[in-house]
């Protein structure tokens, strides 16, 4: 018989769904980057909102609070107004009597906030480590590498950079500078047509799904007319010759939350739910925009749940702290809104901008202290709004 006194402690070693569901483990089946933290932590002791609302009515008018769509409730309940990146970055424009922009969102978008605004605006990020997973996967360094790639092809003169406005100050610095222009993923299609009225090819920063949804679904191409372009890869991995055959240049470069979503997805949901509308944001893979009812952005998104008839079922491809927070405000209204995927999967660097954060931000700036200040160098500020310009320009 076995001493179970003296026996060895068994080692059992958590299943790979168990890593996923507790945020220890990438989806395999998912793309590089694209991990699931888990559920979030229970809100924040109400202390913390006490002194949130204490340092927000301290500051009164010098304090302008930003909440991206993506941000926890605890966070959002703060934000003077709510949106996309684009529209934050407007706002905060538009409102010049406020000395301090409080951006709770990622890095980028406090980049483009600051470009917008005036010199005399201080634009602070909670926490400096909120970044963007796409963003960081085109860096100058590699753009500009690509540059030479394309003129050793003998077509850089006839490309025209488009970058999506989920990307650093450098990277629309670097389109400012040759000639393109920015996009959100509301008017990509307008951006494209205007891009190859100036050049036959676009070269497509940093997001590939919404470079080859936008030029496929929206504007006719083929898929052959689209190259992947991989800056880990000696040119990009394409030939010269498939270069100069391409109409679309795509960026190696996706969304760590979209781009969790998959074909699958789309076939168990319809499965389970019968009758269900499954509305993906165009971040998401081609074949998962291909296989959804409607394709939008999140401002799109938020307003195909609110034109929605009573009783309707929603499968919503996009950040999940903006699902939930769409079921419950259409609750009410018998309408069935649900994650397209089985797995709880947010936003990890969005959720880095947590209430602790914020309290310490508004607080620092309460008592005179300026923390986390996000600033573009002047030469850097120059190109990108040459960049945005032209996307306001557009038609």
């Amino acid at each position: 018989m076995r001493d179970v006194t003296t026996a060895q402690p068994l080692d059992v070693q958590p299943t790979p769904l168990a890593l996923l569901l507790l945020g220890r483990e990438a989806d395999p089946k998912s793309e590089r980057g694209v991990e699931c933290p888990g559920d979030l932590p229970s809100p924040s002791d109400p202390d913390l909102v006490a002194r949130a609302r204490a340092a927000k009515e301290k500051l009164g008018d010098k304090v302008f609070v930003l909440g991206h769509h993506y941000q926890r409730d605890e966070v959002i309940q703060f934000a003077d107004v709510t949106g996309d990146s684009f529209k934050l970055a407007r706002d905060a424009a538009a409102k010049p009597e406020a000395e301090y922009i409080v951006f709770c969102g990622v890095h980028f978008m406090a980049e483009s906030a600051d470009i917008l605004t005036s010199d005399d605006q201080k634009v602070v990020l909670p926490d400096l480590a909120a970044g963007c997973s796409m963003a960081d996967m085109a860096t100058a360094e590699q753009v500009a590498e690509c540059w030479d790639v394309l003129t050793e092809a003998g077509i850089a003169e006839q490309v025209v950079p488009v970058s999506y406005m989920n990307s650093s100050a450098d990277i629309k610095a670097f389109t400012g500078k040759h000639g393109g222009t920015i996009c959100t993923s509301s008017n990509a299609k307008k951006a494209l047509e205007w891009a190859f009225e100036q050049g036959e090819k676009v070269l497509f920063l940093p997001d590939q799904h919404l470079g080859r949804n936008t030029a496929v679904r929206d504007m006719g191409m083929s898929l052959d007319d689209c190259v992947l372009y991989n800056p880990h890869k000696p040119n990009g991995g394409l030939t010269a010759e498939e270069l100069r055959d391409a109409k679309m240049i795509l960026w190696r470069g996706h969304c760590s939350v979209h781009g969790r979503f998959s074909l699958d997805s789309v076939n168990d949901v319809r499965e389970r739910i019968p009758g269900v509308n499954v509305l993906v944001h165009p971040e998401c893979k081609h074949e998962v925009v291909a296989a959804a009812d409607y394709v939008g952005s999140t401002e799109y998104i938020i307003k195909a749940l609110e034109a929605a008839p009573r009783g309707s079922k929603w499968a919503i491809g996009t950040e999940l702290n903006l699902v939930r927070r769409l079921a419950n405000r259409f609750a009410s209204e018998d309408k069935e809104i649900v994650f397209l995927d089985k797995t709880v999967c947010f936003c990890s660097t969005m959720n880095r901008i947590d209430l602790p954060h914020l309290v310490w931000a508004l607080e620092s700036l309460a008592d005179g202290k300026l923390i986390n200040q996000i600033q573009v160098d002047p030469e850097t500020e120059s190109f990108a709004k040459l960049a945005l310009e032209r996307m306001l320009a557009l038609p």
